[in-house]
This record gives structure tokens, sequence and C-alpha cells, in this order.
């Protein structure tokens, strides 16, 4: 079994930029590289699952996305911490154009990318996450059934604040401010499980 980490793109890897495809607009947050390159040393498999409503909209093709992620990918293997799969929604329900248009799967918080990952990957879900700044990134990994991490980066520290002022319960079963941390959270929550 594959122990996964699914991770959210924008506001998680690398700054939130609107609508981003351009790879000069490209900036990773602070400390990524060291938090990827630490779950891989552990063993873990890293799948990127991000929603891509630009293709919906027509502002940019799947061409676009497909070269940012194989510059997004050289640069972080340059560190020893590439990304081993990545898969992207072009779809939107009500913005979409043309074929993209439409309800789908694999927007998240459904969890169509990652039944995409399972062609790959035999899921060991007790031991796989979910990291991402919104909601929906959590939504989609309790709905697939890991564990699901908010990041504080891009929207995350603000809902969550949000979620406390209302005094809800968090959809999330963990918050960490950046990715370093939640890569220290996973790293040692694993060597527990070991030693249990």
């Amino acid at each position: 079994m594959d122990k996964v980490v699914f991770l959210d793109r924008d506001g998680t890897i690398n700054e939130e930029v609107r609508y981003l495809h351009r790879t000069e607009d490209l900036k990773f947050l602070p400390g990524v590289a060291a938090a990827l390159r630490s779950l891989k040393e552990v063993g873990f498999k890293l799948v990127v699952v991000t929603n891509q409503a630009g293709v919906a909209r027509g502002y940019y093709g799947c061409e676009e996305v497909e070269k940012l992620h194989e510059y997004l990918n050289q640069r972080l293997k340059e560190q020893e911490a590439g990304i081993d799969r990545f898969f992207y929604c072009p779809h939107h329900p009500e913005y979409g154009v043309g074929i993209y248009k439409r309800s789908c799967r694999c927007r998240k918080p459904g969890i169509g990318m990652f039944e995409m990952a399972e062609q790959w990957y035999a899921v060991d879900k007790s031991h796989s996450y979910m990291i991402g700044d919104k909601m929906i990134d959590v939504q989609a990994g309790g709905r697939y059934g890991v564990t699901g991490i908010l990041v504080g980066s891009g929207y995350g520290a603000a809902i969550k604040k949000e979620i406390e002022e209302k005094g809800e319960k968090p959809l999330y079963d963990f918050y960490a401010e950046t990715l370093v941390d939640a890569a220290e959270y996973i790293i040692d929550r694993e060597r527990k499980a070991k030693q249990s």
C-alpha cells in the first residue's frame, strides 16, 4: 500500500496568484521544498490535486497548466522535492465555456482527482493526507477518507479565524500554520503510529 500526501497547489505550495498559468508568476511559499523533501524521505508519494477554473473560463488552456506543472516540478526536483503526479480539474458547472461547462466528479470538493490517483497508487487511506488552504480541500480529503489538514497559508488562516469566531466545529482534522508544520505533524503522527 502507498502512503500519499495529496496537496492543493495555489496557496499551499505556491503563492496565491489569481488564475496562475504563467511560469514567471510562480513563487514558492517559504520552506515548501524542504517540507516536501522531508515527506518523500519517509516514503510518501506526493500528489497535487488542483481545481483550474481558469481553463473552464477560457483564460488559458490545458497546455499552459501542464507547462506550469512541468516547470514547478523541475524547480522542486532541483531541491530533491519533486511531485510524483499532478491532477487538475478544468471544469466549472456555472462559469465554464464549451466542453468545460459541466458538473463533474473531479472538481473539489469532489473526489474524482483522488480516484484518478488510484490508477497509479494503492492508496493506504489510514496513512494518507490532504493538505490545502481552503475548506473544499479538507472536505474533499474527508470525503475520500484521508486526514484533512488546513494550512494557514493562502486563505487558511482567515478560514480558521472565521470558524473559531462562529464557534463552529472545524471540518479539518488538524490545522498547521505552514506546509513545514503540516509535514512535521504528519511525520510525527506516523512515527507514533509505528511505535504503538
